[in-house]
């Protein structure tokens, strides 16, 4: 819900793939990845470190917690492996056939 609500063209068509926040709550791990690939990660990270003001006082205004995490965001490559996979799986049948 909270990328619609940024407006930089860098991160149109991102997707969150997983959050990880560390049990003293003092960092939340934040895993993108878009259907362009790593092609668009450095565009994509730079865009979310520059929102992450944003983001964290938005999410602060959302979530009540004594103290926020220091949001940090990541590039998740689990997507393109699985594309890579289900390719050479696709290939392997084919070549059954």
């Amino acid at each position: 819900m909270l990328i619609r609500e940024l407006n930089d063209p860098r991160l149109k068509q991102i997707f969150i793939t997983d959050v990880k926040i560390d049990k003293e709550l003092a960092f939340a791990d934040v895993y993108v990845s878009a259907l362009e690939g790593v092609s668009r990660s450095k565009d994509v990270l730079a865009g979310l470190e520059s929102a992450s003001g944003f983001i964290k006082r938005t999410l602060a205004s959302r979530i009540e917690l004594r103290a926020f995490p220091r949001v940090r965001f990541h590039w998740d490559i689990t997507p393109e492996h699985a594309d890579h996979i289900e390719k050479i799986l696709a290939e392997i049948r084919a070549k059954k056939q």
